[in-house]
């Protein structure tokens, strides 16, 4: 069990992660969130699945964990508390947005069990709506991950390493269903965490990190700062750009969007 400061808004939570759950890789049911996992410490590889919920009597999120990744469990639980964002203090977020967080006390930001798997979800999301990217990044996943056995008919595939995704030619990428400019930024995604140019853990330097991510062909503001906000863990990421945040503030500039986060 996994203790956090309540609230905790779980189905605002545990929504957002379901519609955009990758098929094989993800998925909620019975209010519970399950997935695969992919664990190298110490030079091996450990794979298996994970399942979280909160806990119905204490503040807490409680996690089951695969036998296969027992000798990973400390990395695992901390991919957990990213996830969930489960280190969030709800009064001071409370109290920095004042009446936009009323209506919905104990909301979290959803974080990223594996940097490089949100990065490239984030890719393949510009420009197309949450449904879109969801079932390319499941032929992405049934494409390229590795098979596994799990007690969940869900729970198929563990989403594919950088190493493998960063050897392959633009075109095998490309014919999953997306213009061949996203397949070159996923590729060069892949090519930059596969040579350790890019860190996307929440520990990376984050000025570093937004460079190194600005520099790939085809990611812009928006796609940096997602990917800063998920797999950096960042708070003061911001994608002003986003469509759904200017809807959420009644705003059509972006510019003016950004300056009313300083308030923040």
């Amino acid at each position: 069990e996994l203790s956090y400061r309540p609230p905790y808004d779980w189905p605002a939570v545990s929504g957002f992660l379901r519609v955009r759950a990758v098929a094989g890789v993800e998925a909620v049911e019975e209010g519970r969130y399950r997935r695969t996992a992919r664990i190298r410490v110490d030079g091996k590889e450990y794979l298996g699945w994970i399942e979280a919920s909160p806990s119905p009597k204490k503040p807490a999120m409680r996690v089951a964990v695969s036998a296969s990744l027992a000798k990973a469990l400390p990395p695992v639980l901390s991919r957990v508390k990213a996830l969930m964002d489960l280190a969030c203090s709800p009064a001071e977020i409370s109290a920095a947005l004042g009446p936009l967080a009323r209506r919905h006390p104990g909301l979290r930001v959803p974080g990223a069990f594996d940097g490089f798997e949100v990065a490239v979800r984030a890719i393949l999301g510009q420009q197309v709506t949450v449904a879109a990217a969801r079932t390319v990044a499941g032929r992405f996943a049934a494409a390229f991950g590795d098979p596994l056995a799990t007690p969940f008919a869900s729970l198929t595939t563990v989403f594919p390493v950088a190493e493998r995704i960063a050897e392959l030619p633009y075109g095998q990428i490309a014919r999953l269903g997306m213009p061949g400019a996203r397949a070159r930024t996923v590729l060069a995604l892949a090519r930059g965490v596969a040579e350790g140019r890019l860190d996307l853990m929440p520990n990376a330097d984050i000025d570093a990190t937004l460079d190194r991510l600005r520099t790939l062909p085809g990611i812009g503001e928006w796609t940096a700062q997602y990917i800063a906000m998920r797999a950096l863990a960042w708070p003061d990421a911001f994608p002003h750009t986003d469509l759904g945040g200017m809807k959420a503030l009644g705003e059509t500039n972006a510019r003016k969007v950004l300056e009313a986060g300083e308030a923040w």
